[in-house]
């Protein structure tokens, strides 16, 4: 049999073979395409940007540069950086002194700075690391890596050097130690959107072991310590950022990031 035709000359299909077309379309099934089904090569990042959601007013960060510029202030008014004995009567880190039962010293040093240029340095250092470590485990652990970085700084130093010494560096190191080991730990988690930012740090470590090794109340032993003191705590804590990579896989894209995790 013949097939009408249209008036341009095409050939037009009978109303039955339609329905027969469109039956057959209505039976497939669309087939829904997963990760496991595509090419090693193909499969979607599902990584998140690591600076999504971070604040620019970290509070541990800012509180620990107040009290700085708080101590250094009262370092200038009280003639403290006049002498080395000026230094030490402060609470800088001397290790015949903490010896003798001034523990104290472990503590009071990480306030203490010995110069203006060594004050903002680290004030700068700690607010860029401190950013970065806040929005990685959250406010609480990051005061936790700090503190822990500082003593733990301050332990090695009064070990390896009679000292005196004093500085937030120790502190800092741990802190940029904390992100560096967070970012490796969780690299499959997380993409740098920035990369000048490992540029940044690498200069700033740079910068303080220079630093230890030309001004006399600066010690390289406390960047060590502390760099090894943040790195260790990073591997025992948990991560806000974490929960929110593990809520967005599990469908729950509404969940900020920063407000979860625990220890």
């Amino acid at each position: 049999m013949s097939l009408p035709e249209s008036k341009d000359g095409r050939e037009v299909k009978l109303p039955s073979e339609v329905g027969a077309d469109d039956g057959a379309a209505e039976a497939e099934e669309s087939i829904r395409i997963t990760a496991s089904m595509l090419a090693e090569g193909a499969r979607p990042d599902v990584r998140l940007e690591f600076e999504r959601g971070m604040s620019y007013l970290p509070r541990m960060a800012l509180a620990v540069v107040v009290i700085n510029v708080i101590a250094f202030v009262w370092q200038v008014r009280t003639g403290a950086l006049e002498s080395r004995g000026a230094v030490v009567a402060a609470g800088a880190l001397y290790g015949e002194a903490v010896w003798r039962g001034e523990w104290w010293r472990l503590f009071s040093a990480m306030f203490l700075h010995g110069s203006v240029d060594h004050l903002v340095g680290n004030c700068i250092a700690l607010y860029i690391v401190g950013m970065a470590c806040e929005h990685a485990v959250g406010f609480s652990r990051a005061a936790v890596v700090y503190l822990v970085s500082g003593l733990s700084g301050s332990a090695l130093s009064v070990t390896m050097s009679p000292g005196p010494s004093v500085g937030a560096s120790g502190a800092i190191f741990g802190v940029l130690g904390s992100v560096v080991v967070f970012l490796y730990k969780y690299q499959k988690f997380f993409f740098l959107r920035d990369k000048r930012i490992g540029s940044v740090l690498m200069l700033w470590a740079g910068y303080q072991v220079a630093i230890g090794f030309l001004t006399p109340f600066v010690d390289n032993f406390a960047h060590i310590g502390g760099l090894v003191g943040g790195a260790l705590v990073t591997l025992m804590v948990g991560s806000p950022v974490v929960a929110a990579w593990r809520a967005r896989q599990h469908g729950n894209s509404d969940v900020p990031p920063g407000k979860e995790g625990g220890w």
